[in-house]
């Protein structure tokens, strides 16, 4: 089992940066893939950004590229979004899942947290 848990969320305004966080907990951590998605109220699941293992590779939505990075410190079990010139479209509640292979697709990571809420205000 591997235990996720979001934070960093917040209310921002359009032009603002946040820095989100997800630790992990639990057995082998370092062998799964991570990554970010969002749910705005009514949408579904978005894929954000992901990151494979070793942090070697990254992928990012073309919607966020430019803007977002997502990074991780393999001796803190973290992983972290960094947003910057956020837009009133980014609000959404953010997730971090862990997978066992790099992709866009929701349905092929096995563990979700629990979500940190983003709010951009124009």
């Amino acid at each position: 089992q591997v235990q996720l848990v979001e934070s960093g969320g917040g209310l921002v305004q359009a032009g603002g940066s946040l820095r989100l966080s997800c630790a992990a907990s639990g057995r082998t951590f370092r062998s799964y893939a991570m990554g970010w998605f969002r749910q705005a109220p009514g949408k579904e699941r978005e894929f954000v950004a992901t990151i494979s293992w070793s942090g070697s590779t990254t992928y990012n939505a073309d919607s966020v590229k430019g803007r977002f990075t997502i990074s991780q410190n393999n001796a803190k079990n973290t992983v972290y979004l960094q947003m910057n010139s956020l837009k009133p479209e980014d609000t959404a509640v953010y997730y971090c899942a862990a997978g066992k292979s790099i992709t866009t697709r929701p349905g092929w990571y096995d563990y979700w947290g629990q979500g940190t809420q983003v709010t951009v205000s124009s």
